[in-house]
């Protein structure tokens, strides 16, 4: 019997037991759509991480300040930055591209009869550059500025709908930070949800405004450093505590009041838990795989159990053990593939819905697909062979007499 010969009789004995069948493959489109939905889930995850790390800049250091110690007792007073600090840096630094300060707080807005309560900052306008912004209405404030000390502001991207307001229409129009009037210059795009500093509730102004104008101290809540292209961060670090130690007079041996942070360190954490997330969501979704390989194994014995008199007929027709070997081994990997195909439709389908009706960030990947096919067909091979084996091995002559 030729090999198209026995995979016809294949075919016709899965169409012959269709409802079996296609109970036994649902095991498996179960299993596979659960490891493609998870595993897109995980991929998705990891994809927004990467995101986060492209919009942040992963080259950025954060300092902020830290407490003093006397004696090795903290002092409960926190010790400033001051805009003294930024231009040392700024003056002093070696591997350092960039230096931000940020210095602000929560200020009283009015816009005509609206009256809200947002973060200002006083900062320069290397700003967007380092933190990875677009102005997309109007202009950054310019150092001409800076120097001029002039009451200009640029308005993060959820100030003009709480205002109530078209983006476009707030440039050259005046609001009041506190009680000073403004001319609103810019507007930032919107930026989302992300690690670090959210600019979208925030108002921009020059420095020298905020420090002499708007808070009338020169005290920053932070600063941030952009580290050389052709230096590591490690580098980064070290030139930033050299330089504040130095400011801050503190003695060898002495703890730091400030503190430096990494933001690197924080997004691979978040990607390492988000693979671990991945990998226990894929290992259960294996385990729902499984079980559709034992299901298949189970009906295939079944199936021998039932056909044994067919069998015996087909061996004393000519049937060779390798002729009935591979039209078991057939149907069992038909069962697997097709199931596996289901299972990927359904897989993505149910990866998309999640994204659009849960807003979940999910990526179905090729490789995810390769994975899955491969599994169901190997599954089906795995668990077709022993009942497989089983038939092949089957006596004729005793195949003939079971009833």
């Amino acid at each position: 019997m030729s090999i198209l010969e026995t995979v016809r009789v294949a075919l016709e004995s899965i169409v012959a037991n269709l409802l079996r069948s296609s109970l036994t493959m649902l095991g498996i489109i179960i299993g596979v759509a659960a490891v493609i939905t998870m595993v897109a889930l995980g991929a998705g995850a990891q994809s927004a991480v990467d995101d986060q790390i492209e919009n942040l800049g992963a080259r950025v250091l954060s300092v902020r300040p830290g407490q003093s110690f006397w004696r090795g007792v903290a002092s409960s007073e926190r010790v400033s930055l001051t805009v003294d600090d930024y231009e040392a840096l700024q003056r002093d630094s070696q591997v350092l591209s960039a230096v931000v300060p940020e210095l602000g707080s929560g200020r009283q807005i009015k816009f005509g009869n609206k009256n809200l309560y947002h973060s200002v900052n006083g900062t320069t306008p290397n700003y967007p550059e380092v933190h990875k912004l677009e102005v997309e209405h109007g202009r950054m404030f310019t150092a001409g500025d800076i120097a001029a000390k002039r009451r200009v502001a640029v308005l993060g991207a959820e100030i003009p709908p709480n205002l109530e307001i078209e983006p476009q229409h707030l440039i050259g129009a005046s609001l009041s930070i506190g009680r000073i009037p403004f001319e609103v210059v810019g507007v930032f795009g919107a930026v989302g949800e992300r690690f670090g500093p959210d600019p979208d509730d925030d108002i921009f102004i020059p420095l020298t405004t905020a420090e002499l104008r708007v808070f009338g101290h020169d005290r920053l809540r932070g600063l941030s450093a952009q580290v050389a292209q052709d230096a590591s961060l490690e580098m980064g670090m070290v030139d930033i505590e050299r330089v504040l130690r130095r400011e801050h007079k503190i003695r060898p041996g002495q703890d730091n009041d400030f503190m430096i942070m990494n933001r690197r360190q924080f997004i691979d954490m978040a990607a390492a838990s988000t693979e671990i997330f991945a990998f226990l969501l894929a290992s259960i979704a294996g385990v729902s795989l499984l079980v559709g390989g034992i299901g298949i194994m189970n009906i295939m014995l079944v199936s021998v159990t039932e056909r044994t008199r067919e069998i015996g007929v087909r061996k004393a027709l000519g049937a060779t053990r390798f002729n009935i070997l591979m039209q078991f081994v057939i149907e069992a990997l038909t069962i697997g593939a097709l199931g596996g195909v289901l299972g990927i439709v359904m897989g993505a389908g149910g990866a998309l819905a999640l994204a659009r009706l849960a807003q979940w960030n999910v990526l179905v990947s090729p490789n995810a697909v390769a994975l899955a096919v491969a599994f169901s067909v190997g599954i089906g091979l795995f668990f077709g062979i022993w009942p497989a084996r089983r038939a092949a091995q089957l006596d004729p002559i005793e195949a003939l007499r079971h009833d």
